[in-house]
């Protein structure tokens, strides 16, 4: 179980599972029946609530500031391995398979499913049950997909800069009062 000063909450009996090799930043609040992987990291202002249902991150993605994840009671919140969540992004009951980026300001609505290798688009609304195949790129709001456009090397860069950063923060983050 992940141990740090963050505000981490049980619900009940729904409680976080927080591996310790990820980082969650102070100022992320994580409630409820939420998974977070290794390497992974939530940034501040970050709110993770599993209280209707389940939300799960895998390894190495990161949730970014002031994103919000959400569930419903049917359809959890699953963010596979090697994503990009970036800032200020909105998830509820959706799919996030391994090695996407989720651009900053976009909003995953109810049982959309993100196959890997794909991009939704900075400020781009996806819609209950759109899917993205491997590949494309889903851009606009509403969101228009785009098959084959995505660029993997704006996945893969933006999940290496967020280990190292986590693991920066990790150990060289404190608090001045």
């Amino acid at each position: 179980m992940y141990r740090a000063a963050v505000p981490v909450y049980a619900l009940g009996d729904l409680e976080p599972s927080i591996d310790g090799d990820a980082y969650v930043h102070p100022d992320a609040v994580i409630i409820g029946s939420v998974t977070v992987g290794p390497q992974s990291s939530v940034w501040p202002g970050a709110v993770l609530r599993g209280d209707e249902g389940d939300i799960a991150i895998g390894a190495a993605t990161s949730v970014q500031d002031n994103a919000v994840l959400h569930t419903t009671p049917d359809v959890p919140t699953v963010v596979g391995d090697r994503c990009v969540i970036g800032h200020i992004v909105h998830l509820e009951a959706c799919t996030v398979m391994d090695d996407v980026l989720v651009g900053n300001g976009a909003i995953v609505l109810h049982e959309v499913v993100v196959h890997p290798w794909s991009i939704i688009a900075a400020n781009s609304v996806v819609l209950d049950g759109t899917v993205v195949p491997t590949g494309a790129i889903a851009v606009g709001s509403p969101a228009v997909v785009k098959e084959g456009r995505a660029r993997r090397e704006m996945i893969t860069e933006g999940v290496e800069a967020y280990v190292t950063r986590s693991r920066r923060f990790r150990d060289d983050l404190r608090r001045l009062d």
